[in-house]
């Protein structure tokens, strides 16, 4: 399987339980991802990685709350907890977590100005993570992807993947969404209509 890549994504502790934006059950994929890991030729991890003040933090909108929608120049922005503030222990890996084998991890959200939610763009989807062009320079053509949360990062991730022209599969066992306002089953449906195989 040497042209196929496991995306392990924002698998930190901020959105486990316990976590500043905790997703329910985020910990309990950990040992199917270690298998996963344990499979896989190639893994790549991504971290989120916000400055202190990010943008789309609430609390850097005086009066709004999380998970509120604000506009930004880039289009709609879900406000959210602080949370994967770079360097915390909220922005570390699950410690369960078995992510030596990364070959490469790609941070993300570091940006003050603009959120990131997929592993390939910025949230304004023309600002390259550098992601597509590594895997390509590797010959890698087909990813699965795992990790928090099914319906944010994931999805984009994976939808952004199938655009890139590579085979897409997201491993929903090893995934749990935050699920706004039936945000799971909306994302579901955009995957399948890109072409995302999901198992």
């Amino acid at each position: 399987m040497a042209d196929e890549a496991l995306i392990v994504v924002d698998l930190q502790n901020d959105f486990c339980p316990g976590g500043a934006l905790a997703v329910t059950g985020g910990d309990e994929i950990v040992p199917l991802v270690n298998d996963l890991i344990r499979n896989a030729e190639h893994v790549v991890m991504t971290q989120d990685w916000h400055p202190a003040g990010h943008s789309s933090f609430a609390s850097s909108h005086p009066g709004k709350q999380p998970f509120e929608m604000i506009e930004m120049p880039y289009g709609p922005q879900t406000l959210w907890p602080d949370h994967c503030i770079q360097g915390s222990i909220g922005s570390d890996f699950h410690s369960g977590l078995a992510w030596s084998k990364a070959e490469l991890i790609i941070r993300k959200g570091f940006r003050p100005g603009i959120d990131s939610y997929s592993a390939f763009f910025e949230n304004d989807h023309v600002t390259p993570t550098g992601l597509a062009g590594y895997l390509r320079e590797r010959n890698i053509g087909a990813i699965t992807l795992v990790g928090l949360a099914t319906d944010f990062c994931v999805a984009f991730s994976a939808l952004d993947a199938a655009k890139q022209g590579f085979a897409t599969t997201v491993r929903l066992d090893a995934c749990r969404g935050i699920d706004l306002n039936g945000s799971v089953d909306t994302m579901l449906g955009r995957m399948r209509a890109a072409g995302v195989t999901l198992v």
